[in-house]
């Protein structure tokens, strides 16, 4: 178990620290969308039986190896910014239609089945975090149940991941960037905890669009540069 990087509190190499809330916010969803397409990438190598959407399974890999990694005090802070993520993005797209077809599950579902599963990882210590986020009480009852089911199914991959094997490569075409650094020291501080099957490529690099993807073609992870201010937007919508 570790700490976040927390690259908000000490200042980014050669520029000015930015308030350190709205930067904890970008550094907790630049390595929750990480997580996610590191789910996908896992299910792809692992040849992983997927009953329901990947999009879905993804997602509750990123909060579970949240709840995992990291130190308690330090996973709560990143869960409350991750769930409000989705919640955000909800805010930024209100009154347009939602896209029922798509891959992705409603924002909303996606923020509380986030904040339901971490809940239900220790409840007795996590009640007000379910409370702050207005977990309706008739989801709260079932959610020590939701998580045992995915750490049991999530959790066997993370045990086997621990035996060992190849290593993550990181490249970045600007190695300066709050991205290429955070997703740089996560990279490193996950092959000190795991082996892959075989080589993940991770790369940081502008793509055009606010976004993150896994290619099972070339089993490559790119992380936009462009998410970073479309996260900065999330913030501000939240009225922070």
């Amino acid at each position: 178990m570790r700490y976040a990087l927390a690259l908000f509190a000490t200042g980014l190499s050669g520029g000015v620290c930015a308030d350190e809330a709205e930067n904890a916010f970008v550094e907790a969803n630049i390595l929750g969308i990480f997580y996610h397409e590191l789910g996908h990438a896992l299910i792809d190598v692992m040849q992983m039986p997927v009953f329901g959407q990947e999009e879905d399974a993804a997602d509750v890999a990123s909060i579970l190896l949240i709840d995992h990694l990291f130190e308690p005090e330090s996973a709560l802070e990143m869960a409350y910014d991750v769930a409000n993520g989705f919640w955000a993005e909800a805010v930024v797209n209100a009154g347009e239609p939602v896209a029922y077809w798509g891959v992705h599950g409603p924002d909303e579902q996606r923020f509380y089945n986030t904040v339901c599963i971490f809940y239900g990882g220790d409840p007795e210590t996590r009640d007000d975090f379910a409370e702050d986020m207005e977990l309706p009480e008739e989801r709260a009852e079932y959610c020590v149940e939701e998580y045992e089911l995915a750490a049991d199914s999530w959790g066997a991959v993370f045990d086997e991941l621990a035996e060992g094997g190849e290593s993550m490569l990181f490249s970045a075409e600007d190695a300066s960037t709050m991205t290429a650094q955070i997703i740089s020291g996560e990279v490193a501080a996950l092959n000190a905890d795991f082996g892959f099957p075989s080589v993940i490529e991770v790369f940081a690099a502008p793509c055009g669009e606010a976004n993150a993807f896994y290619d099972p073609s070339d089993q490559t992870i790119t992380m936009c540069e462009e998410f970073e201010d479309h996260l900065r937007v999330l913030y501000r919508a939240l009225g922070n």
